[in-house]
């Protein structure tokens, strides 16, 4: 276990690479850039994490946790309406929890995070996600709206940035119309607005 000025240092590592990553780009930032931010030496760094890699699969293993308690209460329920909306309520907090910089660094970092391999652990969790949510019986458009509910959720800070809003208030947001987008009771349609 860490002890507590570990885990202040390995977070506030973390913030400042979100923060780097959001400016610049995850492939256009250095460890030399990172450490200079800081105000450490780069051996300091390298005490903490290896790599940016590592610093990224430190982000989503803490990330994973959170979304893979919905995938475990998904697995032991059934696919109701009404778990549906339990399901994107649930995920929806756990992103919450992880905070805005972090789904934008996700959403931003597409390309980076395909060949890293939390991204894949990521899409295996979404797919279990997604699976719950969308009947692949139901027409087209309403499988789609199912899993846009998704991209409501993950794309919101990103899209939402520039408005005059808390993350809260935009998290609120985006759980709202991800809840409107979910396929109503048995007549595969989407719920009135």
């Amino acid at each position: 276990m860490l002890d507590r000025d570990t885990r202040s240092t390995r977070m506030r590592i973390q913030n400042v690479a979100l923060e780097l990553f959001a400016e610049q780009g995850y492939d256009k930032t250095s460890l030399r850039e990172l450490s200079e931010r800081l105000g450490m030496t780069k051996a300091s760094l390298y005490y903490y994490f290896k790599s940016k890699d590592d610093i990224v699969q430190s982000l989503v293993d803490d990330l994973l946790t959170a979304v893979d308690e919905v995938v475990d209460w998904a697995r032991g329920q059934e696919r109701t309406p009404e778990n549906r909306r339990e399901l994107i309520e649930r995920y929806a907090k756990a992103i919450r929890s992880q905070g805005t910089p972090l789904l934008r660094f996700l959403m931003e970092n597409q390309p980076a995070l395909r060949v890293h391999e939390c991204g894949g652990a990521l899409r295996d969790r979404m797919r279990v996600l997604v699976d719950f949510v969308v009947d692949p019986r139901d027409p087209l458009p309403v499988q789609l709206c199912g899993r846009m509910a998704f991209f409501a959720l993950h794309g919101a800070p990103m899209i939402m940035n520039d408005v005059e809003a808390t993350s809260d208030e935009v998290f609120d947001a985006a759980c709202a119309v991800a809840l409107s987008m979910l396929p109503g009771d048995d007549d595969g349609e989407r719920p009135p607005s």
